[in-house]
């Protein structure tokens, strides 16, 4: 099957996603769209998909125009999407999910499952993916579901497959094995469109790369190209892709957590009797797969986790049992997991985010009125030092990129006097160069003396700040090691495994 898409637009009132995107994908061809995320590419992808009618443009399918009126137009076409988000039911078995929305009957109208079984068990076959088809799927480690997905797609006889950004939630082991299938689907004839915004991933898998910035194709590249050059593509700048930070000075214990327990109203425990302490100008990062108990442990340490039981000191000042007010009195900075929803108000101006949580006392608030030029200078000069652009402290958030929230969040919770930074996937969703400025002022607190606990679902992003890094698996510390611990050990830690010499 050749693919091909020519001009296509597609707006959402006055923002354009995608403006004028032409771009071909040939049979046996891993076709990458490179972009941060915001540039356009699952936009572009849920066009094709039949998900979006797009506004102008047209899609051809060996040279035949198409006009998908939903999915379903689309898998008939050959054409099956791999979500990074899994499509699954989760109490459903293997072989249920995969006849799901394409449902064959026998014998006064029951289900076939005996087809679809045998459907899974060839292709499993087929690409060496050792999937039982009477398997719950909520049962299946991550990249096996992710493997299902893939069954399903190609049961339907797809040509063309899409993978959005495929690897957000595998172990490094998991995107190996990935990148392994993708590669033997090209070899079979099988067309891929593979939308990354990880350099690495890119450069072991792609044989073409359309980069994508803010709605426009803005080039090509080679698979053979250096990751910065591909940075500076997709940013618009050149752009440091490593940490600069000296080694470590370590001061006294600051944070130390003892049996520390969190579950939720269900009773269901996310994180599990764990143990561990941070010093004073150190850095310990938290890996793992996502959902394995990282949000909920920064979040107990800011109180705002309620089922908690053990214990967590702070300068010996115990926060277990305390509200969020006296975290942050404490001396606590958060950079929440999402900024939209935890980190910001976005009808409120750059100013007011900026003192969100100050929003009670001096420098900005005197007897309950708001000193408004202490406020406009403050927020004026972390404007600067920060970087934020925006026409000015009075716009709203809302209307930033996530590059520019990130940064507002980050100005504010840094411009405290802190004893504790909990930065908790600190450059989810920025471009390139926002990433190098938010690593930098991270490494400033550190070397301030501040101990730092990074959580990231980045394994990158892990070993280039960390001074330490623990691992969680299923709520419980598979081992706390040295930052310079190879990945391939970090990524059986994060898959449950504890290698010899380890110590939890």
């Amino acid at each position: 099957m050749h693919l091909a898409l020519r001009n296509v637009t597609k707006r959402f009132g006055s923002l354009v996603a995608n403006d004028r995107i032409s771009f071909t994908v040939e049979p046996g061809e891993i076709h990458c769209l490179l972009g941060e995320n915001g540039a356009g590419k699952s936009t572009l992808m849920n066009v094709l998909y039949g998900l979006y009618t797009a506004d102008e443009g047209e899609i051809l399918i060996d040279d035949v125009v198409q006009n998908f009126s939903g999915p379903g137009e689309a898998i008939a076409a050959g054409i099956g999407m791999v979500h990074q988000h899994f499509m699954l039911v989760p109490t459903f078995t293997v072989a249920e999910n995969v006849v799901l929305g394409n449902e064959s009957t026998g014998f006064a109208g029951a289900l076939d499952l005996d087809t679809a079984r045998e459907r899974v068990r060839e292709i499993s076959a087929r690409f060496g993916f050792k999937v039982d088809p009477d398997a719950i799927v909520e049962d299946l480690p991550v990249g096996v579901q992710q493997r299902v997905e893939i069954i399903k797609v190609l049961s339907r006889d797809a040509k063309m497959l899409v993978f959005d950004e495929p690897t957000a939630v595998l172990t490094p082991q998991e995107t190996d094995e990935l990148m392994a299938i993708m590669r033997q689907l090209r070899d079979e004839g099988t067309g891929i469109v593979f939308i990354t915004h990880k350099l690495r991933e890119v450069r072991a898998v792609a044989d073409r790369i359309t980069v994508i910035r803010r709605g426009k194709v803005v080039g090509e590249a080679s698979p053979k190209a250096e990751s910065a050059e591909l940075a500076a593509l997709m940013v618009g700048r050149p752009v440091s892709l490593t940490v600069q930070k000296d080694p470590p000075r370590l001061g006294d214990e600051a944070l130390v957590v003892r049996d520390l327990t969190v579950s939720d109203a269900s009773g269901l425990v996310h994180v599990d009797n764990i143990n561990f302490s941070i010093r004073a100008g150190e850095i310990l990062a938290v890996a793992g797969v996502q959902g394995n108990g990282q949000t909920e442990l920064a979040e107990a340490i800011l109180g705002l986790q309620k089922r908690v039981s053990g214990s967590i000191t702070l300068d010996g000042k115990e926060l277990v049992g305390a509200s969020v007010r006296k975290a942050l009195d404490a001396g606590v900075g958060f950079v929440p997991e999402d900024r939209q929803t935890n980190g910001l108000v976005g009808t409120f101006t750059i100013a007011e985010n900026l003192m969100l949580n100050r929003s009670f006392r001096l420098p900005f608030v005197r007897r309950g009125s708001l000193r408004r030029a202490e406020l406009r200078d403050f927020a004026q000069k972390k404007m600067e030092e920060y970087d934020v652009r925006a026409p000015g402290i009075t716009t709203p958030v809302g209307t930033l990129s996530g590059g520019n929230q990130q940064k507002v969040v980050v100005a504010r919770e840094l411009s405290r006097d802190l004893r504790l930074l909990v930065a908790s996937q600190p450059t989810r969703g920025v471009d390139v160069g926002s990433i190098e400025f938010i690593h930098q002022q991270v490494v400033v607190a550190r070397d301030s003396g501040i101990p730092v606990l990074l959580v990231s679902a980045e394994l990158d992003e892990v070993v280039a700040l960390a001074d330490r890094i623990m691992v969680l698996y299923r709520g419980q510390v598979v081992g706390i090691v040295p930052a310079d611990t190879p990945r391939d050990v970090l990524g059986l830690m994060m898959a449950g495994e504890r290698p010899a010499g380890v110590e939890a």
